[in-house]
């Protein structure tokens, strides 16, 4: 009996896992490498569809890969995609705020801005906690679905407003479809 049961457990584990695998669409997921492992992060073009559209085009570019984690602040979130790696660059594209009704929870990625809500361009964060109150005010474009105990190891700042003194880097940053040719 216990051998049915471990069986039965052990097929069931595989035959989720294989639906969940499925159900990603790989042209809206993105794999992101640290130095702590892999982080899946599931896009939401249906409803930040010119930021989703953006950043696939900064990935393919290769524009994240190396990117320091230059803002990082204990219990809230981790911020990157500076070029410059102190927070004021960008790529120089300017987004249309496409603020929404997802949630900024635990793994919500979503766009930096200054205070302009159409200044986003290339900047995101990702939320170790829950931080409700940036509904409505940030645009969120996606989801860590695996990988978010990678996304805890990151160097926490200790500097003015998280400024991180030898910080983490995204390694690779890569849309998943692109990855299965």
């Amino acid at each position: 009996m216990k051998k049915f049961i471990i069986s039965f457990c052990t097929a069931l584990f595989l035959t989720f896992n294989a639906h969940a695998q499925q159900a990603l669409d790989p042209e809206n997921t993105l794999v992101m490498q640290l130095k702590d492992g892999p982080v899946t992060i599931a896009m939401y073009p249906d409803v930040a569809p010119q930021h989703v559209a953006r950043i696939k085009q900064l990935v393919r570019q290769g524009f994240y890969d190396g990117l320091k984690f230059h803002r990082v602040i204990e219990g809230f979130m981790a911020q990157t995609g500076d070029p410059l790696g102190n927070g004021t660059g960008g790529s120089g594209q300017k987004l249309k705020a496409e603020f929404n009704n997802k949630h900024h929870g635990r793994g919500t990625v979503s766009m930096a801005r200054a205070s302009d809500p159409n200044s986003a361009d290339s900047q995101f964060f990702i939320c170790f906690a829950d931080a409700g109150f940036l509904d409505g005010q940030y645009t969120v474009w996606g989801q860590v679905i695996s990988g978010m105990e990678a996304v805890d190891k990151i160097k926490r700042g200790t500097g003015n407003n998280g400024e991180v003194t030898a910080p983490d880097t995204i390694i690779s940053l890569k849309v998943l479809a692109d990855t299965q040719k």
